[in-house]
């Protein structure tokens, strides 16, 4: 049987510009059309306004004293200014450092003092966050941080003021010494154990992920992009900002912070042919009562990622919203995020079963955890990827890096997965979420999706938790349909019979919501932690360890 390893084709040519210059050539191309829209801060702009506002802001960083090479944070939810940060800290050379906006004192503290922050980019509150309370109380302890620019007070109109004394020449001059291969981006990557990690990517990293997840969608500059998912991960700000300025296809942001009904708005509003989520979001959207009330016609395709996504939402994406060339990805924040991906034209099987076939110029194979040897297709093992995607490592981090990044180059994702024989990959799980019952390795997922078909679940995860007779049991959190009800007897009836008698959750938690991080995905680490002091098993937790 054949090994799994596989290697993408190499027909498109990557991009050998940097995203400053990719910018122009899109602006030179494509100037008139939209661009940017924002309903909730009233911007429309056209490509070439966009670029006006955006050298603006760049030479503003300039005039700041903003060199190549230094750290500016953007600490914010998603407003039009994140984008003219993005792409103006692009034209300087200035490495943009994404601070989740979910960050409190200590983790802005940590990601703005490791990384050297010069600048900080941010708004005074946002809901819940008050920004300028927490950015005071820890700028006395960042040397490095000089300013701190509040966008929504006049400081952003005396950035834009320091631009007065840069030229556009010496804008252009600045771009000419930038390369391809510079760090343009820091993104922190939150584990599970100690403070983030700061994955470090380059223009030619982002730019060519993000013109490859375009080109695996058929973009053109004809397409609107919804783009409801945060700018702070990649997701947001290169498979969204990014892919749109490749192609010259516009970017419509919903609203600061993920809102249904404001996705599903600007979706008909703008007639957008293509919406980003995680699959909780498009789960919220398929739930909202008045779902049949938008014309969402204008859909064609789209992206799901983020974490798997269940089968029966996948199909409702494709008949109940449109969208039809619905594509889904995999990857994560070291790779810029994309490694595989499903094509528009791929069957509806494929894509409502795998995460699809590895980029062009990317490399992937499935190896054996414990030996790194590569297992023949269909057999399980760690996914490894290698190519122009990987991260130039992690921020100041030499050893963290080396334990991600091999010497041969692979990046080891600590993700289970399958390569079948046409070289689609299907991800099963975490290695670290792998549960394993009396000697019998259960993967989570397979458990979640068989929950998924009973009519009275919406969604539902499941974790491992401690045992003292058989190491690890499983609990499913799970939560209901919009009415319904069931009851946890009711839950394993309906599992007996179906699935193996050890994949039957013990234990079932019913909740309105699951923990999250910004980006959308479930905290496994928190639900394990709260399940496990809920039912009293921290004693059997330290006899099994």
């Amino acid at each position: 049987m054949a090994a799994s390893i596989a290697s993408g084709p190499t027909d498109i040519a990557l991009l050998e510009q940097t995203i400053g210059d990719n910018l122009e050539y899109t602006v030179a191309k494509f100037g008139d059309r939209d661009a940017l829209i924002v309903p909730h801060q009233g911007v429309h702009q056209t490509w070439a306004e966009l670029n006006t506002t955006v050298n603006q802001v760049a030479k503003g960083l300039m005039g700041l004293g903003i060199a190549a090479g230094d750290r500016v944070g953007m600490w914010s939810p998603n407003y039009a200014e994140w984008v003219y940060v993005q792409y103006a800290t692009a034209k300087i050379g200035a490495i943009q450092v994404n601070v989740n906006p979910a960050y409190r004192t200590n983790e802005l503290k940590y990601a703005l003092g490791h990384s050297g922050c010069r600048l900080l980019v941010t708004r005074t509150e946002y809901l819940t966050s008050a920004y300028r309370d927490m950015v005071q109380e820890v700028h006395p302890n960042l040397d490095a941080l000089d300013q701190v620019v509040y966008f929504d007070t006049d400081d952003w109109q005396r950035l834009l003021d320091a631009g007065a004394t840069v030229s556009d020449g010496d804008l252009a001059d600045r771009m000419a010494t930038l390369d391809t291969n510079d760090a343009i981006n820091i993104q922190y990557t939150s584990g599970t154990t100690g403070f983030p990690k700061g994955a470090t990517l380059t223009h030619r990293n982002i730019l060519n992920d993000a013109f490859l997840v375009g080109a695996a969608c058929q973009y053109d500059e004809n397409d609107r992009i919804a783009i409801p998912v945060p700018y702070y991960h990649c997701f947001g700000m290169v498979m969204g900002n990014l892919a749109a300025s490749s192609y010259g296809a516009a970017m419509v942001v919903p609203s600061p912070t993920f809102d249904p009904t404001a996705v599903l708005e600007a979706v008909q509003q703008y007639k957008c042919t293509s919406l980003y989520g995680v699959p909780t979001m498009f789960i919220a959207e398929l739930a909202l009562p008045t779902l049949a009330d938008y014309d969402l016609s204008s859909l064609r395709t789209g992206i799901m990622a983020g974490s798997p996504c269940p089968i029966e939402v996948m199909r409702q994406v494709m008949d109940v919203m449109h969208m039809d060339q619905v594509t889904i990805a995999y990857g994560m924040t070291e790779t810029s995020p994309v490694s595989t991906q499903t094509s528009a034209t791929d069957p509806v099987e494929v894509r409502t079963s795998t995460v699809g076939r590895v980029l062009p110029h990317v490399e992937a194979k499935i190896v054996d955890p414990e030996t790194g040897d590569t297992v023949p297709r269909g057999e399980g093992g760690e996914y490894c990827t290698r190519g122009f995607h990987v991260m130039t490592g992690y921020w100041n981090d030499p050893e963290k890096t080396a334990e991600a990044i091999d010497a041969d180059g692979w990046m080891h994702s600590g993700d289970l997965a399958t390569m079948d024989e046409d070289g689609y990959v299907n991800i099963i799980g975490r290695i670290k979420d792998l549960v394993i019952r009396g000697g019998e390795n259960v993967y989570p997922r397979e458990i979640e999706e068989f929950l998924y078909t009973h009519p009275a679940i919406a969604d539902a995860q499941v974790i491992g938790v401690p045992d003292s007779r058989y190491g690890e049991e499983l609990m499913a959190w799970v939560q209901l349909s919009a009415g319904a009800t069931l009851t946890e007897e009711e839950l394993k009836d309906f599992c007996k019979g179906k699935i193996a008698h050890f994949k039957v959750p013990r234990y079932v938690k019913f909740v309105d919501e699951f923990p999250m991080t910004v980006t959308g995905k479930v905290r496994k680490v928190e639900m394990r932690e709260k399940s496990i002091a809920e039912l009293g098993l921290a004693a059997q937790q330290v006899d099994t360890a």
